[in-house]
């Protein structure tokens, strides 16, 4: 995998991290650490912060106050939900799944026959094989979230956050993507998910954020999610 970052070591640490949308503070004296190697869900109400937390994380978001720092040689892969992306732009999948591969060979660069092979193997691993000029537009909810998943397979990075990523999809696509990230896990790599459902939480992540606008727990999913259920 792609970066430098040792086993154990931290990928990202907030320290007191506020940050500011708009007028209002979304997030506030936020402090923690994310493992490399740890599967983290980030749980809360609405407005709690969640989607903010991960702009943060991913560079797309400065604190106004505190300190984030990121491992040397880290490397970041951001999904955000699908509600912020335009489906409509008549773009075909192939070419959605090269653009994971931008920065190693820049946006407008022609598609070379080892990229090629690399985007019909990512489009077999989330089950689309042969869909590389199918129109996005054309797709289902399910279909576009697994062409998304191919271009993280593609950006090949040490910190993947995904943002509701199984919200809005059937069971099997969900089930599909969740033991794709299962394997990005097995190779090292720390994943960090803002989810809603509970029960797949204590599943599938062994670390919870428990967050509203503050740090309400951070640490074992057990330990954050023990007693009431977290409002989601």
């Amino acid at each position: 995998m792609s970066g430098t970052v040792g086993m154990g070591t931290a990928v990202s640490t907030l320290e007191s991290v506020g940050v500011r949308r708009g007028e209002r503070w979304a997030l506030e004296g936020v402090s923690g650490t994310i493992q490399r190697g740890a599967m983290t869900a980030i749980v809360g109400p609405n407005g709690a912060g969640k989607s903010t937390l991960l702009d943060t994380l991913a560079g797309q978001l400065a604190p106004q106050q505190g300190c984030l720092t990121r491992a040397a040689g880290a490397t970041i892969a951001y999904l955000p939900q699908s509600a912020r992306i335009d489906r409509s732009f008549p773009i075909r999948v192939g070419d959605v799944v090269a653009l994971g591969a931008w920065s190693r060979i820049g946006l407008w660069k022609a598609l070379g026959g080892g990229l090629r092979r690399e985007v019909a193997d990512a489009l077999v691993a989330v089950g689309l094989v042969g869909c590389e000029r199918r129109v996005i537009s054309d797709l289902s909810a399910g279909q576009f979230q697994r062409v998304l998943f191919a271009r993280l397979i593609l950006q090949n990075a040490d910190l993947i956050l995904l943002d509701e990523p199984f919200n809005a999809i059937d069971e099997d696509t969900t089930a599909d993507l969740l033991a794709l990230v299962h394997q990005w896990h097995a190779q090292g790599r720390s994943i960090v998910a803002v989810l809603h459902d509970m029960a797949q939480v204590r599943a599938h992540f062994d670390q919870t954020v428990r967050l509203s606008r503050r740090v309400l727990g951070w640490g074992a999913t057990e330990v954050v999610l023990a007693g009431d259920e977290v409002a989601a």
